[in-house]
């Protein structure tokens, strides 16, 4: 009896390559993954221009053209320096911590863009795109006045988008869910140091400031 064992090699052969295919493919994905939460931990420590996207594709997109930077109006755009590391120099990020970004009708420092690093949606003729969010923004209650015992109602008018900014029992409170973290009630905090905290998207909110000097 001759025995053909051609079809069960290749059927090994087979089953052999379609194992170290799936090896590699997770391989492949968890190094990915480990390089996209790195980048991610690092990016924690500033905010991107508005419509910016996925901080892994923004770097690889960006072209350090400082088209973006020269089109804001309010120059709250910068570019990071070298000591946020050389894969990240150049880039641009927002000075959040002392000026707001004033969410412009035209965003020209996304149309200025051309690398798509800083990319508007798709919207109808006609349609304003959709905000996006750029920080995420807190009240630190130990240093807002209101919460302390004076009035002060600094911020009460800084806020462009309707029931991002709300006041209760003449307290300032900020719906999340709302806001996108321009930053203009921070500016016009009155209080040393801010009683506004601006957090990267990439960075848990929280009670305490920030520990960075370039968000």
């Amino acid at each position: 009896m001759v025995v053909n064992t051609t079809d069960d090699n290749e059927n090994v052969i087979m089953d052999r390559r379609a194992f170290f295919d799936s090896v590699i493919k997770k391989i492949s994905k968890t190094i990915v993954k480990i390089v996209d939460d790195k980048i991610n931990e690092r990016a924690s420590r500033w905010a991107r221009p508005p419509y910016a996207i996925e901080e892994m594709e923004f770097l690889l997109a960006c072209t350090r053209c400082d088209k973006c930077i020269t089109a804001c109006p309010y120059n709250v755009i910068f570019r990071l320096s070298t000591k946020q590391g050389m894969q990240t120099a150049g880039t641009p990020a927002m000075d959040l911590l002392n000026k707001g970004c004033h969410l412009c009708d035209d965003w020209p420092c996304v149309t200025a863009c051309d690398s798509g690093a800083l990319c508007l949606p798709i919207t109808e003729d006609g349609e304003k795109p959709p905000l996006k969010k750029i920080a995420y923004a807190e009240i630190n209650k130990q240093s807002c006045l209101p919460y302390k015992g004076p009035e002060c109602g600094a911020c009460a008018s800084s806020c462009p988008i309707p029931g991002a900014l709300l006041w209760e029992m003449n307290k300032p409170e900020i719906n999340s869910e709302i806001c996108v973290g321009c930053g203009l009630c921070r500016e016009a905090c009155i209080v040393e140091s801010k009683a506004i905290t601006i957090c990267s998207l990439h960075q848990q909110t929280n009670n305490e400031s920030t520990t960075s000097d370039t968000v």
